[in-house]
């Protein structure tokens, strides 16, 4: 196992960074800052230059990959195929597109190429939370009554998924059908969290099947078993983490973005590193995130 440590991959402060994606065959990341509508892209071989910053017309909270010309953006009012050439936006399926009180939040992209995508209120009402599996066009709710949906991550195989509700504190885990992402059981709580410092935020699963979150609130990266026991915690340089991601071409570091929403002038003065995004080795591989099967 190699030594951790943490490095700050770009100055930038993102008010509210999420969505992390790695694309391998250009050594690229992408993440976002849903709250000010921006698009972050950076050569991960290009550590000493600044991100390329994308203007976006509304909030979006995830990045996929469909191919080596397009990506899925899961935003406030649906999905949206984004051409990297040019950043255009075309309207794919909408998400919750007659209610403008919320927003598309934490989301993966299973094995199979369907993705789930949680949805949650604009200022995290309780219980107006969903997520939803999306296959092609087709849309699911697999789950409502949540607040704020987060931790979605897949079992290597596609047999297991797993998710929690942040303000609930529970890590769940429910039975897949490995061909099509579709839960085939009841979830099972796999972490109990509640009471503990900070809050389970996003989630990305390494090659052995350890799942690594974002403690948001803690200023950690915990491990949890397939099993359910937590494993390995690893500090991070920032306070509010939000969702980790494999990056690298041996999928060995962990891109971590963070953000400094909520936060006051003092809080933001104990927090130096408050909003950057981050490059951590937890000495472990990961896996290449599954591309989004379109429809047809």
């Amino acid at each position: 196992m190699l030594p951790i440590s943490s490095i700050i991959l770009d100055l930038s402060r993102c008010h509210l960074g999420e969505g992390p994606s790695y694309e391998p065959e250009t050594d690229t990341i992408w993440w976002v800052d849903i709250l000010e509508r921006r698009l972050f892209e950076r050569s991960l071989a290009a550590e000493a230059q600044p991100a390329q910053v994308h203007a976006l017309p509304l909030m979006v909270s995830d990045v996929a990959a469909i191919d080596a010309d397009r990506q899925l953006l899961s935003a406030e009012n649906g999905l949206y195929v984004r051409t990297v050439a040019n950043g255009r936006l075309t309207l794919y399926a909408p998400l919750e597109a007659d209610d403008p009180g919320t927003r598309s939040n934490d989301g993966r992209v299973h094995p199979s190429g369907a993705l789930w995508i949680g949805t949650m209120g604009l200022e995290a009402e309780s219980g107006r939370g969903a997520i939803y599996h999306v296959a092609g066009t087709h849309i699911t709710q697999l789950y409502g009554g949540l607040t704020t949906p987060n931790g979605i991550a897949f079992s290597p195989d596609g047999s297991t998924g797993y998710f929690v509700d942040t303000e609930e504190g529970l890590l769940r885990r429910v039975a897949l059908n490995s061909a099509t992402g579709l839960p085939v059981a009841e979830p099972e709580t796999h972490y109990d969290h509640r009471g503990g410092k900070g809050g389970i935020d996003g989630a990305a699963v390494d090659a052995e099947g350890l799942i690594w979150t974002a403690r948001f609130g803690a200023g950690c990266l915990d491990a949890y078993s397939p099993a359910g026991e937590r494993v390995r915690t690893v500090p991070v340089p920032a306070q509010q983490p939000t969702c980790p991601t494999f990056v690298g071409r041996d999928l060995d570091r962990l891109l971590v973005t963070t953000a400094y929403e909520g936060m006051d002038d003092d809080a933001k003065a104990r927090d130096p590193e408050h909003g950057r995004t981050l490059l951590v080795n937890v000495g472990v591989r990961g896996l290449i995130e599954p591309a989004f099967r379109l429809a047809g």
